[in-house]
């Protein structure tokens, strides 16, 4: 009789092989004792069939087939179960049947050692063979997997923000799958994206997660715009800290306790981001400047009051018509002291206020005048939001 032999006479006592093996995984690896993690059932049937072509293998010497370990990796995938206690489980499952090879072996005086040993070696080369079967189908299935949660958190996020999202339970069971809060306080961030396709704010969600923040993440051609729970009381200086170092363009909404409120919120960050000053980095909270979302809300409106109120200094020839409009830049960030204003532009304070008279006879408002200071400031930033824009 050789190992062949042996193979063959095991496979006639297959199904109580498998339940065997089956008992001895779930006894020894914690994860395939849960009931509700892998029935049972579903383990018996795959180390019956697993051991089944097995020991085919050895019983007609054909060609190693895989596709019970591709199952097996596949499925465990989907229940979730580690594949580290997968190939644990595959290792314990090939010990248990080579130990039951060499009893059986035993029995039959005329399979020698060098049966054996030449049987070990062929197990343990199969055993290699199937957990990279295993290893490889599992990685596969676990990235489809991913992928699919991805695409289903992607749709849930868009959901939320274009507001096709109205039934309560069906906002509770978003938020449920999102890993967020059912109720607020939420928050909106809306990030300018530098060039398309490119992150903005690269990890974000997993920085916020760290601080105790969950958020939820979509990103467009032209943003990256995320939900964010605010479930800690600094919550919001806690999210200004991750959000600083990407050195990004941010627009951060008000507060809100509905996720229904959810695409107005992202409106309001939107309108943020288009009132941040400057072209370099920061974040804009839309409650730290009303009158710059208020014309960041009103574009047509905002242009015809640049129209109205800066016309004749637009007319200059460029030169003088940007040192003038820096001038009157820098004067508004000193709060009207034109010695600070002059420091800032390295320029004699005198300067300064020639500068700011000239525009005082230009548009004929004077900057003593609170009313004409609104007007000016006003249109300042109006001018500067319609560049950025166009």
């Amino acid at each position: 009789m050789s190992l062949s032999d042996v193979s063959a006479a095991l496979r006639v006592r297959l199904p109580d092989l498998g339940e065997r093996m089956a008992r001895r995984i779930r006894a020894e690896v914690e994860s395939y004792a849960d009931e509700s993690l892998i029935p049972f059932a579903s383990l018996d049937e795959s180390c019956t069939a697993n051991a089944e072509h097995l020991l085919g293998r050895f019983a007609i010497d054909a060609e190693p087939d895989v596709r019970p370990a591709e199952e097996t990796g596949r499925l465990r995938a989907e229940q979730g179960v580690p594949l580290a206690d997968t190939l644990r489980a595959y290792r314990i499952g090939f010990e248990y049947l080579w130990s039951q090879l060499v009893d059986e072996a035993q029995r039959h005086p005329e399979v020698t050692d060098a049966h054996l040993v030449a049987g070990s070696s062929e197990i343990w080369a199969q055993f290699g063979r199937y957990a990279e079967a295993v290893a490889a189908a599992y990685r596969e299935a676990s990235a489809e997997l991913a992928l699919q949660r991805e695409v289903r958190r992607s749709a849930l996020v868009e959901a939320l923000f274009t507001g096709a999202l109205a039934d309560r339970t069906t906002l509770w069971e978003t938020a449920r799958q999102l890993g967020l809060p059912e109720r607020g306080p939420y928050a909106v961030v809306a990030a300018s994206v530098p060039d398309p396709g490119s992150e903005p704010l690269p990890g974000i969600e997993a920085d916020l997660r760290r601080t105790g923040v969950p958020s939820a993440w979509r990103l467009l051609p032209d943003q990256q715009i995320g939900l964010l729970a605010l479930t800690r009381p600094d919550a919001e200086t806690v999210s200004q800290r991750a959000l600083l170092p990407h050195r990004a363009r941010v627009g951060v909404s008000p507060r809100f306790e509905s996720l229904r409120d959810t695409p107005q919120a992202l409106r309001f960050a939107r309108l943020a981001l288009s009132g941040l000053p400057g072209d370099g980095p920061g974040v804009a909270l839309f409650d730290d400047s009303p009158l710059a979302m208020l014309v960041a809300a009103a574009p047509t409106e905002a242009a015809r009051l640049v129209e109205v109120v800066l016309g004749p200094v637009l007319q200059l020839p460029a030169p003088e018509r940007a040192r003038l409009l820096q001038t009157l830049g820098h004067w508004f960030t000193a709060k009207g002291v034109a010695a600070d204003a002059a420091r800032q532009l390295y320029i004699h304070p005198n300067t300064v206020r020639y500068r700011l008279r000239r525009i005082e006879e230009l548009t004929e408002r004077s900057l003593t005048d609170p009313t004409a200071v609104a007007d000016l400031g006003t249109a300042l930033h109006a001018l500067r939001l319609g560049r950025k824009r166009s």
